[in-house]
């Protein structure tokens, strides 16, 4: 019977085979990372969520049902989508607005260092920052520190915050703050306490007794004596006035007079009040100093937190949009000009659509870097609130390794994230291939 010959392969056939070697074993290590570092890791994660916390009993979806339920996670979920609504359009905004200015400023250079810097600190260190800045304390935190500089810088303190009325002496709060006493007779004693000694301003002189005359007249005094004695309520000797207090005469609802109390805390109304009429002191003489804003409590948290990551992303967004500027046809943007564009709309109607596939990569990757936030949130969100700032990826470390101890759960919303991002990675993929 006729055989076919082998034919010996040609040259050219044995170098390709020879390169395809090669590039194998070039590319061997790189794979063995990629599988060692990325493909088993989600491999295992996607078998151990189809078991329980103890890892030997099979329930199946069970984990993905409890995860979808479960109320903890599903604020997770909603924080994160914030996320994704909100801080990759800002980072982009922002870093397209300080791309531009470099452009417009002689000191391009300090300005981008400046803005790129935080990309040098890690997120442990910026969230130690930013912990700081958001602190409520204003003589620690910095925003809390300008508010109330602003605040005071146009409303007066409170002469006396936290002062009360002297119990069962006549003198009651009121829930509007205020304390009102009836204006009965022609003298009238408002004792307070609360107030420490030291905070008694150094004009303030001995409460005197009331001066007597027509209207009403009336002493507004420390209800203490240092060292003890004296009686609740009366003008001993040792108490001293409180000086610079507002005073109010009302009937019905209706203001009769106004005044303040002098260095002895004395005070004098020359209206003679009808039957209902009574002493007020405002709310505005007791309320407490104005502190800033709860910048980490449960309503601002995650926007606080979206700020510290602008803080940290802007420059990166600045850079690669300021690259893609860079490359811009400029004939175009000077032919606009010389046909009479403004600025304005030389920058929307020939930058931003040129710049619109940078911009849609910058957008895209921030997506995905949202998707997966999880270190800033740890870090800054304070315990009690924890929960309101809550996402993804710090759900699953706390069902994991952070006291839930149920590495079932944890996988299942490591999947979870998994579907959620892989979406934005392959649109950024093709963009880039596009590109």
């Amino acid at each position: 019977m006729p055989t076919t010959a082998h034919r010996p392969s040609t040259p050219v056939a044995a170098a390709r085979r020879r390169r395809r070697v090669l590039a194998l074993l070039f590319t061997l290590p790189a794979l063995l990372l990629l599988g060692a570092l990325v493909v088993y890791p989600i491999g295992y994660s996607l078998v151990r969520s189809l078991f329980d916390a103890t890892g030997h009993r099979f329930v199946g979806l069970g984990n993905y049902g409890e995860a979808v339920h479960d109320k903890a996670t599903l604020t997770a979920l909603r924080n994160n989508l914030v996320w994704v609504l909100v801080a990759p359009a800002l980072v982009t905004v922002i870093g397209l607005i300080f791309a531009v200015l470099t452009e417009k400023v002689r000191w391009a250079t300090a300005f981008k260092l400046l803005v790129f810097m935080p990309m040098a600190i890690s997120f442990l260190a910026a969230g130690i920052i930013f912990r700081l800045v958001y602190d409520a304390d204003p003589h620690r935190g910095i925003l809390n520190a300008a508010a109330v500089t602003v605040h005071d810088s146009f409303h007066d303190d409170s002469p006396y915050p936290g002062a009360r009325p002297r119990d069962n002496t006549g003198l009651t709060a009121q829930p509007d703050g205020s304390l009102r006493t009836p204006a009965t007779g022609t003298t009238v004693l408002l004792p307070l306490v609360g107030i420490a000694p030291t905070a008694v301003p150094a004009t303030a002189r001995p409460a005197g007794a009331p001066a007597s005359g027509d209207g009403v007249n009336g002493v507004v005094f420390l209800d203490f004596v240092p060292g003890g004695g004296g009686h609740p309520g009366q003008l001993d000797p040792g108490k001293k006035g409180l000086p610079g207090v507002s005073v109010q005469l009302v009937d019905g609802g209706r203001k009769l007079a106004t005044t303040t109390s002098a260095a002895d805390g004395s005070f004098h109304f020359a209206a003679r009040p009808g039957a209902t009429a009574q002493v007020v002191l405002p709310a505005a003489d007791f309320a407490k100093p104005y502190n800033g804003v709860d910048w980490l409590g449960p309503a601002l948290v995650t926007p606080a937190i979206i700020g510290a990551y602008l803080w940290i992303w802007a420059g990166f967004a600045m850079v690669i949009i300021g690259a893609g500027l860079a490359n811009l046809p400029r004939e175009l943007l000077e032919a606009a000009r010389i046909d009479g564009a403004g600025e304005w709309q030389v920058f929307r109607r020939i930058t931003v659509p040129l710049l619109a596939p940078v911009l849609g990569v910058v957008f895209v990757t921030m997506v995905i870097n949202v998707m997966k936030i999880f270190d800033l949130v740890y870090i800054i969100a304070p315990g009690p609130v924890q929960q309101n700032a809550n996402v993804l990826a710090l759900q699953l470390w706390l069902v994991s390794f952070g006291g839930g101890n149920n590495q079932g759960l944890g996988s299942a919303l490591g999947i979870l994230l998994l579907l959620l991002v892989v979406p934005f990675m392959i649109l950024n993929i093709r963009r880039f291939r596009r590109s």
